[in-house]
């Protein structure tokens, strides 16, 4: 049965460092437990505790499980893999230590710092893509990070594709899924960054089937993202949009996204994300939204 679950990031805690304050931790996780979540992704390191067993305290007071952790790398630069690895290695550590060792690590790239993918995301080209040697080297950091976690906890890691970063397109998925080790690397399919990123959601679900271990669900507002295109603004521009609007509002077709992942036997996570910035709009209001949008399908 699949479970319901939020993240620090619908309420503006995200890990680039931007203007703004996000609200603390303590009332994040107490509006995701009076809006119906089951659980919650680590967020950004030190934005929830990192001792343990303070960690596991108080996740229970909140009666909250903790299923993921988010893991910014910059993949095509060789000299950041071992800097990585240890980022992933040490935040495994503490999941695991709390008690979570069924916890994702969610691996992508170091996101909104280079300015063209910054700067276009949304409007990706072949041409602003890696090249052979790029992908190739990106993979290889990738899977090094997974299989130092998998070798010293017995964790499993997914990669989630982003806009603004190097792996946004459907092309550009495929071609990270196809350079990695399948029994190594899952696949964490974001809705919303997928239908920005140019692709559908129902069709990746069909065609990465057994890759994909961990769904984000987000939805996309096509008419905001055809505006910040024109306009030529840039990613956290364009969240600041409100690209990502609530669910039910945008183009995702989460009716069929859901028969799908019945359809395949998916009984993992379905993790609640509306990206917005630090300080922006109503987190808890659309919160609840979102979890009722989800209950009026069954779930």
């Amino acid at each position: 049965m699949m479970k319901i679950a939020n993240a620090p990031c619908s309420w503006g805690a995200l890990e680039f460092d931007l203007k703004g304050e996000s609200p603390v931790y303590l009332q994040v996780l107490q509006e995701m437990k009076e809006t119906g979540y089951q659980g919650t992704e680590l967020g950004d390191w030190g934005f929830m505790p990192t001792e343990p067993a303070k960690l596991r305290v108080t996740l229970e007071r909140f009666h909250l499980e903790l299923l993921g952790a988010f893991v910014p790398v910059a993949f095509a630069d060789p000299g950041a893999h071992r800097q990585g690895k240890e980022l992933a290695l040490k935040t495994a550590g503490l999941m695991h230590a709390a008690g979570y060792p069924d916890a994702f690590i969610v691996l992508s790239d170091d996101n909104g710092a280079v300015d063209q993918r910054k700067n276009n995301a949304g409007s990706i080209t072949k041409e602003m893509g890696l090249s052979g040697e790029k992908w190739k080297t990106f993979a290889e950091g990738v899977q090094l990070a997974a299989k130092a976690v998998k070798d010293t906890y017995g964790m499993k890691s997914v990669f989630h594709h982003h806009c603004g970063g190097f792996v946004e397109t459907p092309r550009e998925v495929n071609m990270l899924m196809k350079l990695t080790d399948p029994e190594l690397l899952g696949l964490c399919l974001d809705t919303g960054h997928y239908a920005f990123g140019g692709g559908d959601p129902v069709s990746a679900l069909n065609e990465f089937n057994n890759r994909i271990w961990h769904m984000h669900f987000k939805d996309y507002d096509p008419s905001i993202g055809e505006k910040v295109r024109k306009e030529k603004k840039d990613y956290f521009q364009a969240v600041e949009a409100g690209v990502f609007c609530e669910l039910g509002k945008g183009n995702v077709d989460f009716k069929n996204v859901l028969k799908v992942l019945e359809a395949t036997g998916y009984d993992g996570w379905i993790v609640v994300e509306q990206d917005v910035l630090p300080g922006m709009g109503s987190p808890k209001a659309c919160a609840l939204h979102n979890r009722e949008f989800i209950r009026s399908t069954g779930y």
